[in-house]
């Protein structure tokens, strides 16, 4: 068999000469062989095609194909050699290897699956995935990858979990950042989405279905294995994941906080989208003001999932979520929130008839340890501690009646756990009567003041204030003190003392 350059060579001779000898003689080859590559040119062949030679295992070449085709291709030579030499063939292994190599190779592009290529509409289709986020405080986060197919303008948003009502709130955020609603959303078969198979037909979970019809979108999974389907959403996660996983070949720094990684992604998707695509040579960004015009537009509210799951505010201004209790604004009692965490803050939404309001917003706590804002109460008049006396009978009015300086009496009597407290307030009143309320009033407040409740105390007081003598209330100084002191026993077990009698 002569190289190709050969071929060209002998061709080349005769189209010079037009004579077989003097091309061969020219070529170094004999006439026959350039009459035989004239031919072959002359009638439309290669030149270079070989042709074939009858071999001793030609007439096996039937059973070798059926035994390829039952095994599906994964049949060994030396197996089809052994079945073949059972029934009389007498060459090598070495044949039967490359025969069965042949044979495997036509089974195998007859079975190759032959994908259509994906060529997408604008207006049409969203692709979402999920990828492994970075550890945030050593807790796992997730990646909400998103695409629009024809613009390929990216969204990326970090979660730290898959539930329903965080997918949908990354939709609800995805389509707002995008601007509209397209007819499709292209995801994986996760039990969020699809609940359960059946003949290989994807069962929706209804609460998605509702979702896709509050925004006017139909939500389809991809097909297991199918690279036109997947692809997509994807390499969309593997771009992220590239610029946001801490990892040695980025060395980007730990994330400490989760405000931290949603700042990457944004800053991740501002520069994705403002960089052109190397398939469509285009900035996702401006494809995506092109593409703007034929998407759905979107409802005013988000679906209520959005928000989390609902709870119903107690008489103490507090709702429970995993065992925390967290307050919410006082007039919320006995109406129903949504309340979602994002990152390490629990969102807490009021839907209305002016639409959905955040109302309070909680770092994430423990159970055993409530988060409370001392804004979502109303204010009181009064202090905890501080009590105002409330007459019930016509003798604690008549007391109270006398001024500001009895209430104070009345508190500070009943702390410091006064006796006979009603006969005292009735003393009081009959004070009053001879020396004038104001001035009972006055000894009442000082009494007070000076912590005097005994039985002689007012009317002492009384008699001081008419004296003309009335200064400041004293009270005893912490230096000094009625407990007798320890001097007498400094000389015990001394020689002084035991002389003593």
């Amino acid at each position: 068999m002569k190289s190709g350059r050969e071929i060209v060579e002998i061709l080349e001779a005769y189209d010079l000469t037009g004579s077989y000898r003097a091309a061969a003689e020219l070529a170094g080859c004999d006439h026959h062989t350039v009459a035989r590559y004239v031919q072959l040119r002359e009638s439309g062949q290669s030149p270079e095609a070989r042709a074939h030679r009858a071999r001793p295992i030609d007439e096996y070449m039937g059973k070798i194909e059926e035994l390829v085709a039952r095994s599906g291709g994964r049949v060994r030579a030396d197996v089809v050699h052994r079945r073949i030499t059972g029934m009389g063939f007498g060459g090598g292994e070495r044949t039967t290897r490359r025969a069965v190599a042949q044979v495997k190779a036509r089974f195998a592009a007859g079975q190759r699956r032959v994908f259509r290529p994906w060529i997408p509409e604008p207006g049409l289709w969203l692709q979402f995935d999920w990828g492994e986020g970075p550890r945030v405080g050593g807790r796992r986060t997730s990646l909400w990858c998103a695409w629009l197919a024809w613009s390929r303008f990216r969204v990326v948003i970090p979660t730290v979990d898959k539930t329903l009502p965080t997918i949908v709130s990354c939709l609800d955020s995805t389509l707002r950042r995008l601007g509209g609603v397209p007819a499709y959303a292209l995801t994986d078969n996760e039990k969020t989405i699809t609940v359960e198979h059946v003949a290989d037909i994807a069962v929706r979970n209804p609460e998605i279905v509702a979702v896709a019809r509050h925004y006017g979108m139909t939500i389809r999974t991809c097909m297991p294995a199918d690279p036109q389907s997947k692809g997509g959403s994807e390499n969309t996660v593997k771009i992220a994941k590239a610029d946001l996983v801490p990892t040695d070949a980025n060395l980007l720094p730990e994330y400490r906080k989760f405000s931290e990684l949603e700042a990457a992604c944004r800053l991740f998707t501002e520069e994705v989208n403002a960089r052109v695509h190397r398939e469509t040579r285009r900035r996702p960004v401006e494809a995506l003001a092109e593409e703007q015009t034929r998407l759905h537009p979107l409802p005013g509210k988000p679906f209520t999932v959005a928000f989390g799951t609902t709870r119903r505010v107690n008489w103490d201004c507090t709702i429970s979520v995993e065992g925390v209790r967290y307050s919410v604004p006082h007039t919320l009692v006995d109406t129903r929130v949504w309340a979602r965490f994002h990152g390490d803050e629990l969102i807490v939404t009021a839907v209305d008839d002016d639409g959905p309001t955040e109302v309070a917003r909680h770092p994430r706590s423990t159970p055993g340890s409530p988060s409370i804002i001392d804004a979502h109460y109303p204010t009181r008049a009064s202090r905890d501690g501080d009590r105002t006396p409330k007459a019930h009978t016509a003798e604690e009015a008549a007391f109270l009646a006398l001024g500001p300086g009895a209430a104070a009496w009345l508190v500070e009597a009943a702390a410091a756990g006064t006796r006979r407290v009603r006969r005292k307030m009735a003393d009081a009143c009959a004070l009053a009567k001879l020396h004038g309320a104001d001035r009972v009033d006055q000894a009442l407040g000082t009494a007070a003041i000076a912590g005097r409740f005994a039985d002689n105390d007012l009317i002492r007081i009384l008699a001081h204030q008419a004296a003309g003598t009335a200064g400041e209330a004293t009270r005893a100084s912490e230096a000094h003190s009625l407990q007798p002191g320890t001097s007498a026993w400094a000389r015990f077990g001394t020689t002084d003392d035991r002389s003593n009698p």
